[in-house]
C-alpha cells in the first residue's frame, strides 16, 4: 500500500494485511511504558471507561478499562481531553498505556436484553460520572500489547475477562439514569438531551457504545460510537445554526494542538462546510510524501460517510459549537495541516479540541476571501498552489452571487 493510501486507511486494514505496518512501529514503546504484563487480576479506579472492539463483528470483545493500582484522582484525567491537552504525546501514551482492556466476547445484540453478569457490570460502571473502584480477573496472564488508532485514544494491554467486581456504587447523574431507562427515546434524541444537560461527550459516547441508549439497543464498537456522537451532535446543532442570521464579517481563526494546525475561515453566507487535510511528510500516516484530501457539504448536510473519516465530523462539530454559541451562521472553510510533530496517533479528540482551541483565539477580519486566503498561506508550510485546487468551496464562492449583490 502506498503512503497516500495509508493516510486514507489510518490503520483500518484496507490493505488486507493482518497488522498495520505503521502502527507496528509503535511496538518499541511497549517496553518503556508501565503495564501489568503477566498479571491475572488487577484492581484500580476505572476513569470510568469501557472498550468495545470491532473485529469479528457482530461478535466483539467488550468490557471495562481499568488502570491497576491507580486511585480516582489520577485515573480521572485519563479520559479528560482538557487534561490530556496539557501533556506531551509521549506522556499521554505512557499514561494511557496503564488502562487495561478487560474484555469478554459478546454479541452486539446482547445489549438489548443483557443477562451476562460481565455486560451488566460493565454497563453499571459506564453510568458513572466519577471513577469507580473495579477489580478484574483474567483467564490468562496479560500481555504487553498497546493499542493505537486514528479515532481512539491510545490504550494499554488487553485481557480475556473471567470475572468482574465493582466495589463501590457508581455516581450516576439523574439525567443519565432517566434516559438509560427510557427505551422509547431515539438515540439521537437522547444524545441531544444529555449534552444539553451538561453531560460530557465522552460520557455520552460511553453510554452509546455499551448499549444503553436508543430504542434498538446494541453494543457499538468504540471507534464507531465516537464518530456517531460527533455526527449526531453536529446535525442537531445544524438545525439551530440554519435559523441564525449570518455573520457580518469575514473572520479567520488560527490555532491547533499536537502538530495539528488549523486555519478556520468563516464567510458571511448560509452554512456550508469544507475541510482540506494536508498530511506533511513524516507525520504519523504520511511517510515521505505529502497527502492532500478534501471533503465538504452544503446546506442540506453530508451525504454518506466522509472520505476524511472521523476527523471530518470532529472538526465540523467544533465549528458548529462556535456558531451556535454566537447565534450566527456562516460558510466554514478549514485547512488542517498535520506536521511531523504529530508523530503518534492520539485519536480524533485531538481534531475536536484543536478546532475548539483555534476558535477561542481572537479572529482577524478581512474585506475579501482572497485576502484571507493569502493570510492563511503565510502560516502554512504547504504552498497554496498545492492545496487551493482542492478547495471546491472557494471556487463556488467565486462563481455564486448572493441576494445582497442585487440590492
Amino acid at each position: 500500500m502506498s503512503h497516500n493510501q495509508c493516510v486514507q486507511c489510518k490503520g483500518r486494514g484496507f490493505c488486507g494485511r493482518p497488522v498495520c505496518p505503521i502502527l507496528e512501529k509503535f511496538k518499541s514503546i511497549e517496553s518503556s511504558v508501565i503495564t501489568s504484563k503477566g498479571a491475572t487480576s488487577i484492581f484500580g479506579a476505572s476513569p470510568p471507561a469501557v472498550f468495545i472492539g470491532r473485529h469479528d463483528y457482530p461478535s466483539v470483545m467488550s468490557g471495562p478499562m481499568v488502570p491497576p493500582d491507580m486511585g480516582a484522582d489520577e485515573s480521572s484525567m485519563l479520559e479528560d481531553p482538557k487534561q490530556l491537552l496539557s501533556m506531551g504525546i509521549g506522556d499521554i501514551i505512557a499514561a494511557r498505556s496503564r488502562l487495561v482492556r478487560a474484555g469478554a466476547r459478546m454479541h452486539v445484540k446482547d445489549a438489548a436484553d443483557p443477562k451476562d453478569p460481565l455486560l451488566l457490570k460493565s454497563q453499571e460502571l459506564a453510568l458513572s460520572i466519577t471513577p469507580v473502584d473495579t477489580e478484574a480477573w483474567f483467564n490468562k496472564p496479560l500481555s504487553n500489547r498497546l493499542k493505537f488508532d486514528s479515532v481512539m485514544t491510545p490504550m494499554g494491554p488487553s485481557g480475556d475477562l473471567k470475572d468482574l467486581d465493582i466495589t463501590e456504587n457508581p455516581n450516576v447523574p439523574k439525567k443519565v439514569d432517566y434516559l438509560v431507562y427510557d427505551d422509547d427515546a431515539l438515540a439521537k434524541d437522547a444524545v441531544s438531551e444529555l449534552i444539553s444537560s451538561n453531560i460530557s461527550q465522552d460520557h455520552i459516547t460511553r453510554l452509546l457504545s455499551i448499549g444503553l441508549l436508543g430504542k434498538e439497543r446494541k453494543l457499538v464498537p468504540t471507534r464507531w460510537s465516537i464518530t456517531a456522537v460527533d455526527d449526531m451532535l453536529g446535525k442537531d446543532m445544524l438545525h439551530s445554526v440554519r435559523d441564525h442570521p449570518q455573520i457580518s464579517d469575514i473572520m479567520l481563526f488560527s490555532g491547533g494542538a499536537f502538530g495539528n494546525h488549523f486555519e478556520i475561515l468563516l464567510i458571511p453566507r448560509v452554512f456550508s462546510y469544507e475541510l482540506i487535510e494536508i498530511w506533511m511528510p513524516r507525520a504519523v500516516w504520511s511517510g515521505d510524501s505529502t497527502w492532500i484530501g478534501a471533503d465538504g457539504e452544503g446546506m442540506d448536510g453530508k451525504k454518506g460517510y466522509s472520505s476524511l473519516a472521523g476527523g471530518y465530523y470532529a472538526a465540523r462539530l467544533g465549528a458548529l459549537e462556535y456558531l451556535n454559541g454566537i447565534s450566527r451562521q456562516a460558510t466554514v472553510f478549514m485547512v488542517r495541516e498535520i506536521t511531523p510533530d504529530y508523530w503518534a496517533p492520539l485519536g480524533v479528540w485531538v481534531v475536536r479540541e484543536a478546532v475548539r482551541n483555534a476558535l477561542q483565539n481572537p479572529p482577524q477580519k478581512f474585506e475579501s476571501t482572497d485576502a484571507a486566503l493569502a493570510d492563511i498561506s503565510s502560516r502554512l508550510q504547504t504552498p497554496i498552489e498545492a492545496w487551493r485546487p482542492k478547495a471546491s468551496l472557494i471556487k463556488e464562492l467565486k462563481c455564486q452571487r448572493t441576494l445582497d449583490s442585487f440590492l
